[in-house]
């Protein structure tokens, strides 16, 4: 993958829920809930603050974490569905 996010932002590869429940029954694509859990697949350097000192990021490439419903950008990058997030948008690392 050629993406390099920027500052704070983190790359994620949403997972996908599964499309049967358990009695078998398909789910359309209208009823399907958006994804909340991802695995990082690339991060930013990290912010700078006020004073000129870098803040580290607290995840990491391969991190599997839960995030807002609706937070990021979805994009599409070699035919992948990816999102772009700030790490404060990140609620948990599992």
């Amino acid at each position: 993958m050629k993406i390099k996010p920027l500052e704070d932002r983190v790359v994620i590869k949403p997972e996908m829920p599964d499309e049967k429940v358990q009695g078998g029954i398909i789910i359309p694509d209208t009823a399907k809930e958006k994804p909340q859990k991802g695995k990082v697949t690339a991060i930013g350097p990290g912010k700078i603050s006020e004073t000129g000192t870098k803040i580290p990021m607290n995840v990491k490439v391969g991190d599997t974490v839960l995030y807002g419903k609706y937070s990021g950008t979805e994009i599409t990058v070699e035919e992948e569905e990816l999102l772009i997030l700030r790490e404060s948008d990140i609620l948990a690392v599992i």
